[in-house]
């Protein structure tokens, strides 16, 4: 089994068949534990390094793929109905930000002082 995996050649995989090579990779790297613990060769010892990393590039993809399958489940809904971490992640400020729907509201005070107090319009700008 090769230890080093790249990451493109992965998103290609279907899940089954990552699983399954997450799974080899785990056995592999409780070999090469035992190996470790017995003092095998040196050369062993230095595979764990890449296989740990490995099994990490897989639960990426993996992970990757179920946030972009989400995505696509989640895109025709509106943005408070989606998942937290699905959500854009923009400035605090914006995403505080009445709907424009309510910020177009008047109270009652400043309907009363528009009705009454029209905005005074001039001939001449200064």
């Amino acid at each position: 089994m090769a230890t080093v995996v790249k990451a493109k050649d992965l998103r290609a995989k279907p899940k089954a068949e990552l699983e399954k090579q997450l799974n080899e990779l785990k056995v592999e790297l409780a070999s090469l534990r035992v190996n470790q613990v017995t003092g095998s060769q040196p050369a062993k010892l230095a595979k764990i390094k890449g296989v740990r990393r490995s099994i990490a590039r897989v639960y990426t993809v993996i992970t990757a793929n179920q946030r972009n399958s989400a995505r696509e489940k989640f895109k025709k809904k509106p943005m408070h109905q989606r998942p937290l971490d699905l959500r854009p992640k923009l400035t605090r400020k914006i995403r505080k930000q009445l709907p424009l729907s309510k910020r177009k509201l008047l109270t009652l005070r400043q309907k009363k002082k528009l009705a009454n107090y029209p905005i005074r319009k001039y001939a001449v700008k200064a």
